[in-house]
């Protein structure tokens, strides 16, 4: 399972929970990323498709692991845009996809709640204007995230049938 959104949406947080209550192992999309890319982010420069290209193959590379081992897994990552979803699905038919949606006012609250982060609140914009929502054709749902983790866990949980 993807547990996707953008920055602030609680992708890590609602991930471990859920993980925890399905005893599945947990992966952090965060520490899949290229130290050029972590250093590009903490300067405040949006990352291009092209540096997103090995962190979204080190994705897939950890869905394939869990896949061949015969388990489930949860791993938070943006998945921003269709092309990146499709990339993480390619050849893994079981992942599906809860989408964390947030109010930009909220995000922008809870970014600049952890200054300790690589991701600045300021990149935020340039992760809404590249987010594409959710396709109906695409496996998994959407989950307004605004609310308290264990609320949304829960309602991850319910739209999956886990």
């Amino acid at each position: 399972m993807v547990i996707a959104g953008v920055a602030g949406t609680g992708k890590t947080s609602v991930g471990l929970l859920v993980a925890s209550e399905l005893g599945w192992p947990f992966a952090d999309g965060d520490s899949f990323h290229t130290s050029a890319s972590v250093a590009k982010m903490r300067s405040g420069t949006p990352l291009t498709d092209a540096d997103r290209l090995p962190w979204l193959q080190a994705i897939a590379a950890w869905i394939g692991e869990r896949e061949a081992a015969g388990g489930g897994g949860v791993v938070a990552c943006s998945a921003l845009k269709r092309s990146y979803r499709d990339r993480l699905r390619h050849g893994h038919p079981a992942v599906r996809f809860a989408f964390l949606t947030a109010p930009p006012a909220v995000l922008d609250e809870r970014l600049r709640g952890r200054p300790q982060h690589f991701m600045p609140a300021s990149l935020l914009a340039s992760q809404l204007a590249d987010l594409e929502r959710l396709g109906a054709d695409e496996p998994g749902g959407s989950v307004d995230a605004s609310g308290p983790t264990e609320q949304t866990a829960a309602a991850i949980r319910a739209m999956l049938k886990l």
